[in-house]
């Protein structure tokens, strides 16, 4: 199988960078799953989504993303996020709390659910 060059970055930190055979986003379109070879395109992620990138040695790695932009060539992906954490990274219980929180703003509950997502997906592993 091809594999393609990924960057997964973030305002404040670059946070994956390497070889994956297969890229999927949330996008404001819809979710799209990325291989090799695919037609260039450049896609605005969703507030509050999620991205999976599985590694050329098929580690699976899941990120919680809120807003940005990713791009396609045939053999790259690179995922410009406004802010992004790996579900690994994420504390469940803090994103609930956001949740359920009748006074948390808009911005901070979308972002929760997508942290609530990551967190679902990295766990059907």
């Amino acid at each position: 199988m091809a594999d393609m060059s990924v960057d997964l970055v973030a305002v404040e930190r670059q946070l994956w960078s390497g070889k994956a055979s297969f890229v999927s986003a949330q996008t404001t379109e819809g979710e799209i799953g990325i291989l090799a070879g695919h037609e260039p395109l450049l896609g605005q992620l969703a507030e509050g989504g999620t991205v999976t990138i599985v590694s050329d040695s098929g580690e699976r790695i899941v990120a919680a993303v809120h807003g940005g932009f990713f791009s396609v060539t045939g053999s790259t992906v690179r995922v410009l996020a406004e802010s992004a954490e790996f579900a690994g990274d994420i504390g469940e219980a803090a994103a609930k709390a956001v949740l359920a929180d009748p006074d948390a703003s808009a911005s901070a509950r979308t972002k929760a659910e997508g942290q609530v997502r990551a967190v679902a997906k990295a766990a059907k592993d």
